[in-house]
């Protein structure tokens, strides 16, 4: 058959990317020698050898990543984006006196719209850069959020806040409820934002709000993300007020389930552990911003033995000061191991699967996200091994988690199309965005420095 014509029975595909190494993250432990990812649309039909690929595919546009690890886009499964604004502007200090000193405070000057739109575009910017396709973002004016992240093609679950006390947001509970409700309707069948109800914390919500967020959850099918036993004072006021743990009192109200991710959980014992592994909420570490602050040690290994989903979260600018999932990883497995006095606890893959898959099974997505399957929605992003700094090259997987930075990640892709080019971000202006960032880092310190 003459050339000409096999090429004409090709498949005709969006974009197929060579790798020297691909890692699906499942199956488990798995890793694709010189393997292809091809593309059509949003979504990832074939991995293959790259010379199969080369005979069975023609495609738009083909990368050539020969010194490339090439794995699911990172998910970041806690944060709050606009405070990449107040980064580095309180540092070293307890939580309570962090929050009530200085973190409410310039949020009740500052946090507005505009603050909120080039504040979360900067945290944008800084993920697609560190390997994130899909974070989870808990902040006031949570509408502006979403619109940000649409725009820019971003995977999201938008976390609306639910307090007891009035903010620039809304005025009460249900306030803040009623507003969710409606972002929630509004962005039902979006392709990049999902919306989560975000109850702050036990001590800054009420039973009655609580239950109110359990029976809605459950009615629309939502997911639930709160801050829960991230302090020894948290726990230990709440044993003082209510005679209960936090934990045992969200069971109490109807909110301990599948759809609850719990952020923090530095202060566990084995009753909570048996809560969570029964009711088979899950766990959102993170690791730096509880070193940070001196929280505590969330025991991951004994939760992982349990059953229990870990996912990974970098927390707020505020508290960490950055949000790399790469460097997160390596934090989260190195505690792991110290905390539970064995070397082979939280390996690398665990660690990988943390900031991935379940990531993605933790906000409801595992079947679209978290993995590189045929099938699933192409989050996908490139790292590069190459360099001599990297050498030699054992174990690739290992080497994501335990040798490389986030500067070498080079390639974004969110559903097929391409965030990051050779480091640079196609979908974000960033000289514009430097500027209006310098504009408000002007202003909040003159406002600190004259308190």
């Amino acid at each position: 058959m003459p050339l000409t014509v096999f090429m004409l029975n090709n498949q005709s595909v969006d974009t197929i990317i060579n790798a020297r190494w691909v890692i699906p993250v499942t199956p488990r432990n798995t890793v694709l020698e010189n393997h292809s990812l091809v593309i059509s649309g949003h979504k990832i039909i074939d991995i293959l050898p790259c010379e199969n690929a080369a005979a069975k595919y023609t495609a738009n546009e083909t990368f050539e990543l020969n010194t490339h690890a090439v794995l699911p886009g990172l998910i970041n499964a806690h944060g709050h984006s606009a405070m990449s604004l107040f980064r580095g502007l309180a540092d070293d200090l307890p939580l309570m006196e962090w929050l009530n000193d200085h973190i409410w405070p310039a949020e009740a000057k500052w946090v507005n719209e505009d603050f909120v739109a080039d504040g979360t575009l900067l945290a944008i910017a800084e993920m697609i850069r560190s390997g994130t396709t899909c974070y989870s973002d808990m902040y006031f004016f949570p509408n502006i959020s979403a619109k940000v992240a649409t725009e820019h093609k971003i995977r999201t679950q938008i976390c609306f806040p639910v307090l007891d006390f009035p903010t620039a947001w809304a005025q009460n509970a249900d306030d803040y409820i009623h507003k969710g409700i409606e972002l929630f309707n509004q962005y039902r069948n979006s392709d990049y934002v999902t919306v989560a109800f975000g109850p702050h914390a036990p001590y800054t919500v009420s039973d009655a709000p609580l239950k109110q967020i359990a029976t809605l959850a459950e009615q629309l099918n939502a997911q639930i993300q709160i801050h829960l036993h991230e302090t020894a004072f948290e726990v230990q006021e709440s044993i003082e007020k209510t005679g209960m743990r936090p934990l045992q009192r969200l069971a109490n109200l109807g909110l301990l389930s599948p759809s609850l991710q719990c952020v923090h959980m530095t202060q566990l014992n084995d009753d909570d552990i048996a809560l969570l592994a029964e009711s088979k909420a899950h766990v959102i570490h993170c690791p730096e911003s509880n070193l940070k602050l001196a929280s505590g040690f969330s025991p991951v290994d004994k939760l992982l033995k349990s059953g229990i989903n870990v996912a990974l979260g970098t927390d707020g600018a505020a508290s960490n000061n950055d949000l790399d999932l790469l460097g997160e990883m390596k934090t989260a497995a190195l505690i792991g191991k110290a905390v539970s006095s064995d070397a082979s606890a939280v390996n690398a893959h665990q660690a990988l699967e943390m900031a991935t898959i379940n990531g993605a099974k933790s906000m409801g997505l595992e079947d679209k996200i978290g993995s590189l399957e045929v099938g699933k929605l192409a989050d996908i992003i490139a790292v590069d091994l190459g360099s001599i700094d990297c050498q030699p090259v054992y174990d690739p997987l290992s080497h994501i988690v335990y040798a490389t930075n986030s500067h070498q990640v080079t390639h974004s892709w969110i559903g097929g199309e391409i965030h990051m080019n050779n480091r640079q971000l196609s979908m974000i202006d960033t000289l514009h965005l430097t500027e209006r960032v310098r504009k408000w880092a002007e202003k909040i310190k003159a406002a600190d420095a004259a308190n």
